[in-house]
């Protein structure tokens, strides 16, 4: 299952998904800015806040 992560900016998501997919961290947030850029902000803003909200917090 996926985690948020404690190497965080915001709220973990990209973190959290980044090592579950086995990315460097800063790798996949520069993707997925850059995603979210070319589909005009929106969606990429709204699939990280639904996210946020979904996924549980990082384990200890």
């Amino acid at each position: 299952m996926v985690h948020r992560s404690k190497d965080k900016i915001i709220a973990g998501v990209c973190g959290g998904l980044a090592a579950h997919l086995g990315w460097p961290a800063g790798r996949f947030r520069f993707v997925y800015v850059v995603v979210s850029i070319l589909s005009a902000a929106f969606p990429g803003t709204l699939v990280y806040l639904v996210l946020w909200f979904m996924m549980p917090d990082a384990e200890s």
